[in-house]
């Protein structure tokens, strides 16, 4: 499992110009899944996530977490992040997990992280969506497990 997670003033996903996610202060988190991934990889990445300290304290010290800030979460699924461009100049997409198991894993991760962040918001798995976003910082951190 890959995510590249944009600490972000506010985010949002739009699917045929409707938008059908939307968050304030927080994370964009863009979610891949591999082969071998399982609900302990989501797991561990969410506990990671959602402890992840990347957000400024009162001495402007990256020192708090997406809990202590009671920051939001748009969680886009994005099997591109497992393109191989090691040859030619076409990706392969051959290391991405199957979409049905894909979008399980997807679905979990996201209800995993509704028990710990307060207001979390999504795209639509498979669908061609538009994602706008203002990166804070910037700060973008890859976690992969």
């Amino acid at each position: 499992m890959k995510l590249v997670i944009q600490r972000v003033s506010h985010a949002k996903v739009e699917v045929d110009s409707k938008i059908i996610g939307q968050i304030k202060k927080g994370f964009l988190v863009l979610l891949g899944v591999g082969p071998e991934d399982n609900c302990q990889t989501a797991d561990f990445l969410v506990e990671k996530l959602c402890n992840l300290r990347v957000f400024e304290d009162e001495n402007q010290k990256m020192n708090l977490s997406i809990k202590d800030i009671d920051g939001e979460l748009l969680i886009v699924s994005q099997f591109t992040l497992y393109a191989d461009c090691r040859k030619g100049n076409r990706p392969s997409f051959t290391d991405a997990a199957k979409p049905e198991k894909a979008n399980e894993l997807y679905e979990y991760f996201i209800e995993k992280c509704k028990d710990k962040v307060r207001k979390v918001e999504h795209g639509e798995f498979g669908a061609d969506m538009k994602v706008s976003l203002l990166n804070d910082g910037p700060v973008t951190i890859i976690l992969e497990k």
